[in-house]
Formats: C-alpha cells, structure tokens, sequence
C-alpha cells in the first residue's frame, strides 16, 4: 500500500508539472498582459519598472524557471491585482468561504443523493421512481446559473424570503422564534441549493442504476433464498456492493465543488476562490492564476488517489488496482 501511495504521488508530482507548463504557455501566448494601457495608463517608464519589478521583462522560459523555483519554496510571489498582499494570503482569505459553500453542497448532494437513488430503485418502475427519476433528469439538464436566477425571482423578489446577495452578512436561523446570528445564515440557502442540484440529480442516477444491477445479482437472490430479511439484504450486500460505481462519479465531484463555481459565486455575490479565479484571468494576474491551477490539479490528483485507497474499504477484492480471484 506504501509503495502504491508513493508511486502515486510521484506521477501527481508530474502532473503539476505538466499542469504549470501547460498553463503558463497559454497564459503567455494569449495577446497583451496584466499591464497593457486599455487596463490602466502607464508611462512608458511606469510601465516598464513594473515589469523589471515582476520580471516580466525576462524570457518566457526564465521566467517560468524563476516562477517553479520559488513555489518548490511555496512561494507563489505577489498578485498583479492586490500588491500588498502575496498570493498565499489572497487564496488563504478566499478560499474557506468557497469551502464552506463546498462543504454544505457536499452534504446535500451525498446526503439527499444517495437515498434518492436508492429509493427509485427499491421502487423500480412505480411512480416514486420515475418522480426521481424526472426530478433526477431536470437537475442534470438544467444549468446552474439558471435555477439560480429561478431562486432569486422567486424567493429574494417576489417571496422576499432570503436576502438575493453575500455569504453569511445577514440574518441566521430561527432560533426560539428569532432570526439570530451565528447558528444558519439564510443567505446560505439559494447558493447551496443552486450549486447542489445538478451533483445531486448525477448521484442520485449512478445510484439507482448501480443499485438496480446489484439487485439483479445472482449473490443477491442466494441471500433472499437463505431467508435474510429485506433490511438485511439491502443494507449488507446490496448497498456496500453498489457504492463503488457512487465512489468513482462522487469522488472527482468534491474537488469540483470545493475550488467554486464561477456561476453561482458571481450571481450571489460570494467572494471566493470560483470568483477570484474570474478576475484574475480578466486582469491577467499571471501569479494567482499559476497557483490556483496548481492547487486545483493537486487537489484532483489527492481525490483520485483517495478515491482509489476508499476503494479497498468498500470492496475488499479490490488490492491496488487488481482483484482477488
């Protein structure tokens, strides 16, 4: 398992490095910069001290080395958009609001996805299962930003029920009758329930499909021949078995959703990491964009790894990528 691990991490080593030469090419070969005068009048002197400052005066490939050398040390250098602040402390003070809006999705999507699933498929082919399966199709057709305007005309203009902008500035749950601050801010509800539809509605679909084949197994119809009870049989062979379809689509979600949308962060007014990323391709703020990629491939990689290591624990056949015979 150690030397699994290693191998593993080792190939994401260079992936990130793939992933920086790759992003920084583009970002490079894409006509103008971060400091052109269409995004701010500099004289010819101005302009070109900023960028001896930021060394964009060197070669492309210089440029790059001296970049890599100094995020190897975890240096990621100074925004272009923010200059008083490094680009650590900028991602650092953006991200746990994305991950907190991340780390909600994830417990609706989970949480209502997988008995969603499970219950269309226990009543396969009655009306519950093609409700689910309905309400399952229109999560994953409808785009996100979509329900999220749907949200605000209806619940922020006409029902006046949440507040239509921010993340966590306004009232909080009902608490003994009164909206009080700290417990569940109710300008969390529409972002969430915008952000968390289409994963739901994807999870809730493998789910049922991967519960339906498993119930057809032959291991299954020896369990209910043997007189195990329904309970049993779905909890202990039927739902262990049918996760590692769920694990392999629900796994690369949670990268997904913990690094933000740009949709539903700009159409609530969140200012997270899904926003920023925005802006600083708008501004050309070549640092920032260099260390969100990076973290956004490490995170992918980190998942996949995780997501194969959750694979041994819920399939004990499964070894490294091979199977027991």
């Amino acid at each position: 398992m150690a030397r699994y691990i290693l191998g593993r991490l080792a190939a994401l080593l260079f992936v990130l490095f793939a992933v920086s030469v790759i992003n920084f090419t583009i970002m490079h070969a894409v006509p103008g910069g971060p400091f052109d005068e269409d995004k701010q009048p500099l004289s010819g002197a101005a302009k070109a001290n900023i960028m001896r400052k930021y060394g964009l005066d060197k070669p492309a490939w210089q440029q790059y080395v001296n970049y890599m050398s100094n995020a190897l040390r975890l240096d990621f250098g100074i925004s272009f958009q923010q200059p008083t602040m490094t680009v650590i402390e900028l991602i650092a003070s953006r991200w746990p609001v994305t991950m907190q809006v991340g780390l909600m999705t994830l417990l609706i999507v989970f949480g209502f996805g997988i008995p969603l699933g499970i219950t269309a498929a226990y009543y396969q082919n009655s009306w519950i299962d093609n409700a689910l399966t309905l309400f399952s199709m229109l999560g994953i057709t409808l785009p996100s930003f979509v329900l999220a305007y749907f949200l605000l005309m209806l619940f922020a203009v006409q029902l006046d029920w949440f507040p239509m902008r921010g993340w966590g500035d306004s009232t909080c749950l009902l608490n003994n009758e009164q909206w009080k601050t700290g417990y569940f801010c109710s300008d969390w509800v529409m972002p969430v329930l915008a952000y968390s539809l289409g994963p739901m509605a994807v999870i809730a679909r493998f789910t049922r499909a991967s519960v339906v084949d498993t119930i057809r197994s032959d291991f299954v119809r020896t369990a209910r021949s043997k007189g195990l009870g329904e309970r049993m049989v779905m909890t202990r062979h039927v739902f262990r078995s049918a996760l590692i379809p769920v694990v392999t689509v629900g796994g690369p979600m949670i990268p997904d959703l913990m690094t933000g949308s740009i949709f539903i962060e700009s159409t609530f007014s969140i200012n997270g990491l899904g926003r920023f990323f925005v802006t600083s391709a708008f501004n050309r703020d070549y640092p920032m964009l260099m260390a969100i990629a990076l973290l956004i491939a490490g995170l992918w990689g980190l998942m996949n790894l995780l997501t194969d290591i959750v694979y041994t624990l819920v399939d004990p056949r499964v070894r490294l990528g091979t199977e027991r015979g």
